[in-house]
């Protein structure tokens, strides 16, 4: 039956196709409802990509049984075979009487069933305190990290400090030691925690490639560990010789084994015998690499160190680029936590109360919704009437009154045609007026007013360039002079003249 499933999958290709572009028109009104519409769209897009997966290997196969079998349907034995095929449709039915049969036109189509209803599937992917996708919920991990080697003995560490250092991993920000990251413990913490940031991502943005993100990821890692450049993880020996400068605050001096800073040399240099250092540097020295002459450790290590340096750098690159992509998601929940921080335990519960509220009267509203698309709020308008702002027509003595069944069209304006005197004399201070003036080359728009036609308009636009025109002819041609001898256009003359400033009392034209 290789061609029934060939044409079965091709149906079920064509209804899923059909399916994401109705979903794509649709435009939810909440964020959560739009998120719940973008799940389903990468649900069938996924079963789309299965099936045409199962399509191409049916193609691919075996030529031999499709040859066969299409040989079977119009040789001589063409009606032997249809028995036979429907002696077994029949044998199916009668063991399973009341099994369902698939329909594919309505299996796929929005609206059907409890699993297309928005907000359905996506109620359990997030937890309250994520807000449907707003806010990050790093709760535990904050918990997780409190406990880490290094981070127990430092004080005033909170939540909200926690989430603007938590992609940090150098220092002075991160307390946690190059050596204390070789621990199980913490391994485990970045691994919940970049499993977390890349889960969260993809719950928030179904309908992105983001294979192909983490895949340039891992590739940028790769470039920048062959060229130790990986922050915080470098080789070079250059750090590891006495009196570097110190990683944290950039002055004095940086001890590699102890990872602690140094104001002055002398200092760095007592602390060279001490005990506490010989027993960080004999604890470097077996995690890997010889010791220098000057009490330091070179950090490149066995070939099985540095896999296990390269696996925790890796996992500590992808937190740092995923936190870097919801830099938006993070600043809101930083936000939202001092918001909530700084309310009581009444006003949190009341916004719960508020939300449970909202949340009820949306779902309300929507079965309002669907009980109008059904007919029973259908509005009666049979003169075609406008709307009003509530969605009903207006009375028609409201209608008589302005006049909105007098057309007036306008030529200039592309002969469009306005409805009543009031939308007409509006329209000769809008946009539309003022651009059809302006494309016939008038560029004084304020003599125009009630002029429809394009000959009025031009012809009245030379009439007014030829007086224009003429004017300053006369003045320029025209001259006076005053009592005194001064020549002047008539202008200028009669000007000085109305005021009383001509030059003497026997000024002549």
């Amino acid at each position: 039956m290789s061609l029934e499933d060939q044409r079965s999958l091709h149906e079920e290709v064509e209804r899923l196709e059909a399916a994401i572009s109705e979903h794509l028109l649709e435009e939810p009104r909440q964020a959560r409802d739009q998120l719940a519409r973008d799940h389903q769209i990468r649900q069938l897009v996924d079963r789309a990509h299965t099936q045409s997966g199962r399509l191409l290997s049916i193609y691919n196969g075996d030529p031999a049984t499709r040859t066969e079998e299409i040989q079977s349907m119009t040789g001589d034995y063409s009606f032997e075979s249809f028995y036979k095929g429907l002696e077994k449709i029949k044998d199916h039915h009668k063991r399973y009487p009341n099994q369902p049969v698939e329909n594919l036109e309505r299996a796929y189509k929005p609206g059907n069933g409890d699993s297309n209803k928005l907000g359905a599937g996506i109620d359990n992917l997030f937890t309250g305190e994520e807000a449907f996708g707003k806010f990050l919920d790093l709760n535990p991990l904050y918990d997780q990290f409190l406990n880490l080697p290094g981070v127990k003995g430092v004080k005033h560490v909170t939540y909200l400090t926690y989430l603007t250092l938590f992609d940090i991993f150098t220092p002075p920000d991160c307390p946690v030691r190059r050596l204390d990251k070789m621990t199980e413990t913490y391994f485990n913490y970045l691994r919940t925690l970049a499993f977390y940031l890349e889960s969260f991502m993809r719950k928030i943005k179904p309908l992105e490639d983001l294979d192909r993100l983490f895949t340039t990821f891992d590739q940028e890692f790769a470039q920048l560990w062959e060229q130790d450049n990986v922050p915080g993880w470098e080789t070079n020996e250059s750090s590891a010789k006495a009196g570097p400068i110190t990683e944290d605050t950039g002055e004095g001096v940086w001890c590699a084994d102890c990872e602690k800073a140094f104001k002055t040399d002398g200092v760095y240099k007592g602390h060279l015998a001490g005990r506490k250092h010989i027993r960080a540097a004999e604890a470097r020295k077996a995690r890997g690499g010889p010791q220098g002459t000057d009490g330091s450790v070179n950090s490149k290590g066995p070939p099985v160190q540095r896999l296990k340096e390269r696996a925790v750098a890796e996992l500590e690159f992808r937190v740092r680029k995923l936190a870097s992509a919801m830099q938006t998601e993070r600043e809101d929940t930083r936000v939202n936590v001092e918001r909530k921080q700084g309310m009581t335990d009444r006003e949190r519960a009341q916004e719960i109360a508020a939300l449970y509220a909202e949340s009820s009267a949306l779902d309300g509203q929507g079965k309002d919704d669907e009980d109008d698309s059904d007919g029973e709020g259908r509005v009666y308008n049979p003169l075609k009437l406008p709307l009003a702002w509530d969605g009903k027509p207006i009375p028609f003595w409201l209608y008589k009154l302005h006049g909105l069944g007098v057309e007036f069209p306008c030529e200039v304006c592309g002969n469009f045609v306005y409805m009543g005197r009031r939308a007409f004399d509006k329209h000769f201070s809008e946009h539309r007026h003022i651009h059809g003036l302006k494309c016939l080359g008038i560029t004084n728009t304020s003599m125009f007013r009630e002029i429809t036609g394009i000959e009025d308009a031009t012809n009245l636009w030379a009439k007014m360039e030829r007086e224009a025109k003429g004017r300053q002819e006369d003045e320029n041609v025209v001259e006076m002079e005053d009592g005194f001898g001064n020549v002047m256009p008539v202008g200028v003359w009669r000007d000085l003249a109305r005021q009383g400033l001509l030059g003497g009392p026997d000024a002549e034209e």
